[in-house]
């Protein structure tokens, strides 16, 4: 067929400081088609459609519509060609109901200018009958459950016709049933001539949705198939690739280690939600080991994240430190009580960027520096040239975090938490968006960490990582603990894949 694609991208390439996101990508998409983008997390895949949707702008490459090139510069250029996107991490205004949200923009309207809310809530309610969704057009969007947040997600794309959809992992928090009516209705809309982007980690709904996959692998496309072509198997395979040659010793883990850090069956699930985002999850972390925990993004991992840093709160189970009940605790108290925590959000979470170096080191350890009312300047300074002579910080103490690039910024926070280091450190995507270098020297820390006898969490999306550095690796996939084994010669990268993935029983 020499039918001409609905979407042509050529050589589109993205680099965010030192992180090439995305080197020299090229895909096609049919009309009528629906095509699966998958790969492991960091792969690309968000980054090449918020580029066709006008939201990141590519360093190089051209992308057509229907065969014409196009500047998509903004949203607003990629609506006006007929593009619309469901985005991962919700976009709802809070505070608006599900109409409001829904119709934004292409609301109802009487006499040509004013709104008519009457006839915008009916449009929407119409269209949440016709798809089958649990909403009210009337609700406010903050009291609906997460799983309802993410239809009042879809209901927006829907809503307006689009003729090109992407999707990105809209099925994470959806009940089963919501995803069989939304597969049903996306067939059926590929079906009318509209093409369909999804991305998704999900083996089975690459299988049940798309026409072909393509495989992201370290921003490049890596493998593009016929899904028909292709099994599962074959699918996990391209998307998880080979292992790098990456990190430090491992040892086994002794079943005679102190257990520092326990969690027993620990729920989360917000808001009458159907869908825990945990379900029972119980681990022990002990004294001197590496306890690597991995998944793909939606699963879990950064819900975990949030319980054991103390801003997300448990629904049930408890969690104990030195056999201290610490449930509930919010983490200034967890650091208290000696669980030291770097964040994935280094900027938002883990620093001040507008506080300088030395502040920035101190800040949980004032006390530490006190000359009575006053703050010891000399052996700030002191230590701060210590922290940032052992890390290889490029920096000086009085310059601002704003200033330092994310490989410094996160050196900062490591030399801070490892000094705080107790018992046990939680560390969240320690390496993102670091260079194989800065890696390194993160690796060997956790070595120096293990060495001291403290639990060391590591959470990563990364395989890579976790099987470089782990001494033990938990899988969580759906909210649940899929597995728990030692990280031994011969484990399989690609069965560890489809655990991630939810294809694989546990049976260590």
């Amino acid at each position: 067929m020499n039918e001409i694609p609905a979407i042509q991208l050529e050589g589109i390439s993205k680099r965010y400081n030192d992180v090439q996101a995305l080197d020299d990508v090229s895909l096609d998409v049919r009309r009528g088609e629906i095509i699966c983008l998958a790969g492991e997390n960091g792969a690309g895949k968000t980054t090449l459609m918020k580029i066709l949707y006008g939201m990141e702008q590519p360093d190089s490459g051209t992308i057509r519509i229907d065969g014409k090139e196009v500047s998509l510069r903004s949203p607003l250029d990629s609506a006006a060609l007929g593009i619309g996107m469901v985005h991962q991490h919700f976009m709802l205004v809070g505070g608006f109901t599900v109409a409001q949200n829904a119709a934004l923009g292409i609301e109802k309207k009487r006499f040509g200018s004013i709104l008519d809310t009457k006839a915008t809530e009916d449009f929407v309610q119409k269209k949440i009958d016709e798809f089958g969704l649990s909403l009210k057009a009337t609700d406010c969007v903050d009291s609906l459950t997460v799983g309802q947040r993410q239809q009042a997600e879809i209901l927006r794309l829907l809503c307006r016709n689009d003729r090109i959809m992407i999707l990105d992992e809209p099925t994470s928090v959806l009940t089963e049933e919501e995803v069989s009516r939304l597969f049903s209705h996306l067939k059926a809309m590929a079906g009318e001539g509209e093409t369909i982007v999804l991305i998704t980690h999900k083996l089975d709904e690459i299988k049940r949705i798309s026409d072909r996959v393509a495989i992201l692998t370290k921003g490049r496309m890596t493998a593009i198939r016929r899904t028909s072509d292709v099994t599962e198997d074959e699918i996990s395979k391209l998307m998880f690739g080979s292992s790098v040659k990456l990190g430090i010793p491992r040892q086994r883990a002794s079943e005679e280690g102190k257990t520092v850090l326990s969690l027993h069956n620990v729920c989360v699930k917000k808001q009458s939600q159907e869908k825990p985002l945990l379900c029972h999850v119980s681990f022990d972390a002990r004294a001197g080991e590496i306890l690597g925990f991995a998944g793909v993004s939606g699963n879990g991992l950064g819900v975990l994240e949030g319980v054991l840093g103390g801003f997300i709160r448990t629904s049930e189970g408890t969690i104990t430190l030195r056999g201290q009940d610490i449930t509930g605790l919010p983490t200034r108290e967890l650091r208290k009580n000696g669980l030291s925590y770097v964040p994935a959000d280094r900027i938002a979470m883990g620093s001040c960027a507008k506080a300088t170096v030395s502040e920035n080191l101190i800040a949980p350890m004032l006390g530490r520096f006190s000359l009575g009312p006053f703050l010891d300047r000399r052996r700030i300074r002191e230590f701060s040239e210590d922290r940032i002579s052992k890390f290889g910080i490029k920096a000086s103490p009085d310059e601002t975090a704003s200033s330092l690039s994310g490989g410094n910024i996160q050196k900062m926070i490591l030399s801070r938490e490892t000094v705080l280091a107790e018992d046990c450190i939680v560390l969240s995507q320690p390496t993102w968006g670091l260079d194989r270098e800065s890696s390194q020297f993160v690796y060997l820390q956790m070595q120096e960490l293990r060495k001291r006898k403290i639990a060391v969490i590591l959470i990563s999306y990364s395989l890579d990582e976790i099987l470089a550095v782990a001494d033990r690796i938990v899988i969580i996939s759906k909210g649940r603990i899929a597995g728990i084994m030692d990280n031994k010669e011969g484990l399989s990268r690609e069965k560890l894949g489809r655990m991630m993935l939810g294809k694989e029983d546990r049976d260590e």
